[in-house]
């Protein structure tokens, strides 16, 4: 089991203390000094009032703020969790994407989504019934875009008649490409096109919110696993997708005190159920509390965690 913990670019209503320069610098280094294995951010560039109001919340841009991660470490992996590259032309993303990878040393993961924020769809200037198709469409098209060679290609809103991107990215074909979402055609899109699944814990109550299918249940999750698993054995794949969850209670809403036993404990039935990758944030209201958790992290939870 690895490990990827949230970096506090979504505080930015307590920026200095949290979402600076300086924040993300220390945090990022006591992330990659615990023993984390990854970094992660999440994106929303233009969240609607409404949306705000009934619990969102801000975020930097993530490519930015993982340059800073990426500046201030030297291993810790950055990952996207996630990116919605319907939100853009696919190939500035794959730029974007390309450069971080290739000045970090070959260390981007890229989350991506199909996104569920439909106002700001509308505020960005995309139709929101079209981000499955451009979402499939961006990964096709970033990766040739990441080959370095002479890319010709039409989309929907772009038409490349002979087009190249260099430098090509750190790592050979790209960085992996994991695939929010809990819907069937997420799980196709990562059999198809990525090398991880990353679904989400999810009231089925918020389903339509959301606009993804509620896992309320580590049984739940197990179900949806194996279906999964299912899916490779018929396409035929030769390497398993990573699985990437949630431990109960590591929420970016939670601020509950950190108990390495039942983090443990979570962080194992995730294994046992075929998780192979955590995604969790450490709670943190004063930047001294964050540090504080994440050696919490370091010393007692972490050097357990590599054993599932």
């Amino acid at each position: 089991m690895k490990a990827s913990v949230q970096l506090p670019t979504h505080r930015v209503d307590r920026f200095d203390e949290l979402s600076s320069l300086g924040a993300i610098t220390e945090v990022s280094q006591a992330a990659e000094g615990a023993g984390f294995d990854a970094v992660f951010v999440t994106e929303h560039p233009f969240p609607a009032d409404r949306w705000l109001e009934t619990g969102g919340h801000h975020a930097l841009d993530p490519f930015v703020a993982l340059a800073v991660a990426a500046a201030a470490t030297a291993t810790v992996r950055l990952h996207t969790n996630l990116c919605i590259p319907a939100y853009r032309n696919p190939f500035l993303l794959a730029k974007a994407v390309a450069s971080l990878d290739a000045l970090s040393g070959g260390r981007m993961t890229l989350g991506v989504g199909a996104g569920y924020l439909e106002e700001e769809f509308a505020a960005l200037g995309v139709a929101f019934d079209e981000r499955n198709d451009l979402t499939d469409e961006a990964i096709g098209a970033m990766r040739a875009a990441w080959t370095g060679k002479s890319v010709v290609m039409r989309g929907a809103h772009f038409d490349a008649t002979g087009n190249t991107m260099l430098p090509a990215p750190g790592q050979p074909g790209g960085p992996p490409i994991w695939i929010g979402g809990n819907a069937r055609r997420a799980v196709r899109r990562a059999v198809a096109l990525a090398d991880g699944w990353a679904p989400m814990p999810s009231p089925a109550r918020a389903s339509r919110r959301l606009h993804t299918p509620g896992i309320e249940t580590l049984d739940d999750l197990a179900v949806r696993i194996e279906e999964l698993r299912g899916m490779e054995r018929e396409a035929g794949r030769t390497t398993p997708l990573e699985v990437v969850f949630m431990p109960s209670g590591l929420d970016m809403f939670s601020n509950a005190p950190v108990d390495p036993p039942s983090v443990l404990a979570s962080v194992g039935a995730l294994a046992a159920a075929g998780v192979t990758y955590a995604t969790l944030t450490v709670p943190g209201e004063t930047r001294a509390q964050l540090l504080a958790n994440l050696e919490i992290f370091g010393t007692e939870i972490l050097p357990e965690v590599v054993r599932f």
